[in-house]
């Protein structure tokens, strides 16, 4: 099977790792790609949001699959593009992603498929806002209607604080500045969930659900979860305090409901369906859906799927997954640590060298390995050097989640990038360890 992947992150890093170890994969490719995927796949210089570019590659490539990564060609419809040419594709039409593209969508049909979730309102002006701030009372929790990389949602306690990122997220020149389709400038503001967060993905073609194991992440950007939003500094996976019967309860109330209310509207979502759920007192409720594999927890759920994973992408996008067997999981536990640039998450320095990567791969592997987001190959030496927010994401396996800790973290010691940081606290109470930092401190990188 010939695999095309798009996208360029540490997600699509992950992906291209488990497809370069399938047997049935004869041909791996990625367009853009890193300076990490480029050690497995053939990489290619091709714009991920423009579908017809695309949709070429993949035809040239006689592509068997093609697996879209990232959230924004998806709301794009490079699916689409794909799919035109007759080529199987991993991930949802344009108007499927909706689910994540836009937030008042998403509640529309939890609506419709009685999907529990927060009470929520859609404002546009400054006085639906303020009605809605009044109404939720603190904590306030804000959501950019529209894709925000990771960053578009604020939870304080502060109606001020609150209030200006709503006020942005309704303001057209925001999404225009982020480089996203300007959803008609709506903010959501919600009512606050209580309890602990957990991430469940599921497979689907658009009528079987078969969902993976889940995972937990880290969103804050320093430890004990202190500090602003973003993308995600870390992950684990098994959830050893979650309740056993958890993913047959949202298969049953979320995800199989939502692909049943999409197939209705004549939307089928085919792909990877991502549920963010928040256990709170009074049951699971949906925090958010994403349209595709989440990033930093895809890192943790592929390194425990033993399944092979080329087969099971190429099924739900030819629907029919309902023909495979059950899927197959390792016994033992994952965790990664996500090392960010300086100054991440406002605005990175990037061009940085990283030194230590060949020291985790002779010392560390297979148990502990990096995976690669925001790197790139500096022209005139050669080095792998940052280029982004986000740059590698330290994975490591165990027989629990203590020893995937612990060596998560002795790989990311050998690692060198001048002025990054990372959290030292993922999956520490999990594991009943202490972290290395003081709580809500970052820790620097020399």
């Amino acid at each position: 099977m010939k695999v095309l992947v798009i996208g360029g992150g540490a997600r699509e890093h992950a992906l291209c790792r488990s497809l370069s170890l399938d047997p049935d994969v004869t041909a791996l490719h990625c367009a853009p790609g890193n300076a990490g995927i480029a050690e497995v796949a053939e990489l290619h210089g091709v714009n991920p949001l423009d579908g017809a570019a695309v949709a070429e590659l993949a035809a040239g490539l006689r592509a068997d699959l093609v697996v879209v990564g990232p959230e924004a060609p998806l709301v794009a419809g490079v699916a689409d593009a794909v799919r035109d040419r007759g080529i199987p594709v991993f991930g949802p039409s344009a108007e499927a992603a909706r689910l994540e593209g836009s937030k008042a969508f998403a509640k529309d049909v939890m609506a419709a498929a009685a999907v529990p979730t927060a009470r929520s309102y859609v404002c546009t002006t400054a006085a639906e806002i303020d009605a809605a701030l009044d109404a939720f009372g603190a904590p306030y929790v804000v959501k950019d209607d529209g894709l925000a990389a990771g960053k578009g949602v604020v939870v304080t306690e502060d109606i001020e604080v609150a209030r200006a990122h709503a006020l942005a997220c309704v303001s057209p020149p925001r999404a225009a500045a982020a480089g996203t389709a300007d959803t008609g400038g709506q903010a959501v503001i919600e009512e606050f969930l209580d309890g602990p967060e957990v991430s469940l993905f599921a497979v689907t073609d658009g009528e079987t659900v078969v969902p993976l194991q889940p995972a937990q992440d880290f969103k804050r950007a320093y430890d004990g979860d202190a500090g602003p939003n973003t993308g995600g500094m870390g992950a684990y996976s098994p959830l050893p305090w979650a309740d056993p019967k958890l993913v047959d309860e949202v298969m049953a109330t979320v995800l199989q409901p939502t692909v049943d209310e999409l197939r209705r509207r004549g939307t089928p979502f085919s792909g990877l369906l991502y549920a963010g759920l928040a256990i709170t007192s009074r049951g699971v409720r949906v925090i958010e859906f994403n349209a595709r594999f989440g990033d930093p927890e895809t890192q943790v759920v592929l390194a425990r799927l033993t399944t092979p994973l080329a087969g099971l992408l190429h099924a739900a996008a030819t629907g029919t997954l309902a023909a495979l067997p059950p899927l197959r999981w390792s016994d033992g536990a994952a965790v990664t640590v996500v090392i960010a640039s300086h100054n991440y998450p406002d605005t990175p320095r990037t061009g940085d060298p990283i030194e230590g990567l060949a020291d985790v791969a002779e010392q560390d592997a297979p148990e502990a390995y990096v995976l690669h987001a925001g790197t790139k190959r500096d022209a005139s030496s050669g080095a792998v050097v940052s280029a982004g927010g986000r740059v590698l994401s330290v994975t490591a396996t165990g027989a629990d989640l203590t020893a995937a800790r612990r060596r998560a973290y002795r790989a990311v010691d050998r690692i060198s990038l001048d002025g990054s940081q990372h959290r030292t606290d993922i999956a520490a109470k999990v594991a009943d360890e202490p972290a290395e930092q003081t709580a809500g401190e970052a820790a620097p990188r020399a």
